[in-house]
C-alpha cells in the first residue's frame, strides 16, 4: 500500500463568540487539514494550527512521500525531518508541526487498513473516557450569542455549563489587564460551584513576577488547579514557586529546561506540535520519567480532538483533563463534531482509525471562510486596531 496523494485545506474554525485573552480578542482558530491517500483509495486525516503548514506540506513533504509505503511511518519521519530538523533542531518547529499532521493521518490510514482503532494500535486504551475542562472567559458578542463581558455574566456561564451539562472541571483566563477583575470571576466560580469544581487559569505570561506574587495567594486560597504561564519564564516561575504552592503549566515545551530549572510542572501541547503521534507517545514517556504532568491544549479542529482522544486513551501517564474550547466551536470538519464533553469526559471514538469522518461540504464552508476573511486574527484590539499590546499587562 502505497502514498498516491496528498491535500491540504486552510480552513477556519471560529467560535461562537470572540474570547478576551492577554493579547486581544480571539475570534476563532485557522488550522490546516490534512489528507492523504493511499493507491488503494484509503484516506487518513490529520490537522495542524494555522495555514502555514499548507506550503511545507505540498511543495515539500508531498514530492518526497508519494509513492512510499503508507506504513513505513518511521520511513517518512527519516525522509521529511531527517535529524538536523528534527527533535535536535530549535529553528524547525512549524515543519516539525507540519510533518505531525502527516504522520497522523498516516497512523488513520493504518487503522482504517487493519480494522483497528488507533488507541488499540497504541497498545490498547487504559481509559474508554477522556476528561476535558470547558472554558470561561470575558467574551465580546458574536453572532447570535451575547458574550460575558462581568465577572458575574462568566459566573453564570459556568453554572449554566454545570446545570446543563454536568460540568465540573473549568479552565478560564486570569489576563485581565486588571487582574482584579478576573480574580473576582474565579472568586464567584468558586462560590457558586462549592469546593468540588475544579479551576484551572491561563495567564498566557500576561504578568510580571511582582504581579503574580501579588495575587498568587488569593489563587490559593480559591484552591486552583493549576496555574498556565502565570508569568513569562521558566526562571520566573521558579521564582513564583517558592512562594506559591499551585501547579504551574505551560505551552513551551522544553522539558530539559522545566527539568533543570524546576518548573513548571506540566506541558500542554498536541500530537502535531511534536510531530506526530509517535513522537507524542515517546514525549509521553520522558515526561513520565521525568516526573512532568502532561495534557493537550485547545483551539483544533475535531480531527486534533480525535487524536487526543486516543493517544490519552492509550497514555496512562496523561492524568489530568486535557483542555477544550469545544462547547464554544459551532462547527467542525468532521461528521461527527463537534465533540462535547458529558459530565466532564468524552468517549474515545471506537471506529478504525481516528474514529472520525472527514465531511466534505462542511470542510468545503471551513475552507471558504479562510478564502473569504483570512485566517483569524487573535491579536486584534477592537479598541486600538492598529496596535499590538505588549506584555506584562501588569
Amino acid at each position: 500500500m502505497k502514498i498516491a496523494a496528498i491535500r491540504a485545506t486552510p480552513v477556519n474554525i471560529p467560535l461562537e463568540a470572540p474570547y478576551l485573552w492577554a493579547f486581544g480578542e480571539l475570534p476563532g482558530f485557522t488550522r490546516t487539514i490534512v489528507e492523504v491517500e493511499s493507491d488503494d483509495g484509503i484516506v487518513g486525516v490529520g490537522d495542524v494550527n494555522g495555514a502555514g503548514a499548507v506550503a511545507t506540506i505540498l511543495d515539500l513533504f508531498a514530492p518526497m512521500l508519494i509513492g512510499r509505503d503508507v506504513v513505513d511511518i518511521n520511513g517518512a519521519e527519516a525522509v521529511c525531518l531527517p535529524w538536523w530538523k528534527g527533535v535536535q533542531s530549535i529553528n524547525e518547529n512549524a515543519m516539525i508541526a507540519a510533518f505531525g499532521a502527516v504522520e497522523t493521518a498516516l497512523w488513520d490510514i493504518k487503522g482504517k487498513a487493519w480494522g483497528q482503532p488507533v488507541h488499540a494500535l497504541l497498545g490498547g486504551a487504559v481509559r474508554t473516557e477522556i476528561p476535558f475542562t470547558d472554558y470561561f472567559s470575558f467574551r465580546a458578542d458574536g453572532p447570535g450569542v451575547r458574550g460575558e463581558r462581568t465577572a458575574e455574566e462568566v459566573a453564570d456561564y459556568c453554572v449554566r455549563l454545570n446545570e446543563e451539562h454536568g460540568t465540573t472541571y473549568f479552565e478560564g483566563k486570569l489576563s485581565t489587564p486588571d487582574p482584579q477583575l478576573g480574580l473576582r470571576a474565579v472568586r464567584l466560580i468558586r462560590e457558586r460551584l462549592g469546593d468540588d469544581a475544579l479551576i484551572r487559569v491561563d495567564s498566557n505570561a500576561s504578568y510580571s513576577l511582582t504581579t503574580a506574587l501579588r495575587i498568587a495567594p488569593e489563587l490559593q486560597e480559591l484552591g486552583v488547579r493549576g496555574w498556565e504561564d502565570p508569568v513569562a519564564t521558566f526562571e520566573e516561575m521558579a521564582r513564583l514557586r517558592r512562594h506559591c504552592s499551585i501547579p504551574f503549566s505551560t505551552h513551551n515545551i522544553d522539558l530539559a529546561r522545566a527539568v533543570n530549572v524546576g518548573a513548571p510542572d506540566a506541558l500542554v501541547t498536541s500530537p502535531a506540535i511534536v510531530g506526530g503521534i509517535g513522537r507524542f507517545v515517546r514525549f509521553a514517556g520522558a515526561c513520565e520519567e521525568m516526573g512532568i504532568d502532561l495534557w493537550c491544549y485547545s483551539g483544533d479542529s475535531g480531527i486534533g480532538t480525535a487524536t487526543y482522544l486516543h493517544v490519552c486513551a492509550a497514555l496512562g501517564w496523561i492524568r489530568e483533563p486535557n483542555q477544550s474550547l469545544l462547547r464554544m466551536q459551532p462547527i467542525d470538519v468532521i461528521a461527527e463534531g463537534p465533540f462535547r464533553p458529558r459530565n466532564n469526559v468524552v468517549p474515545i471514538p471506537t471506529g478504525p482509525g481516528l474514529g472520525v469522518t472527514l465531511d466534505r461540504d462542511k470542510l468545503a464552508s471551513a475552507h471558504r471562510l479562510f478564502v473569504d476573511d483570512g485566517p483569524m486574527d487573535k491579536y486584534h484590539q477592537p479598541e486600538r486596531p492598529s496596535t499590538y499590546r505588549r506584555l506584562p499587562l501588569s
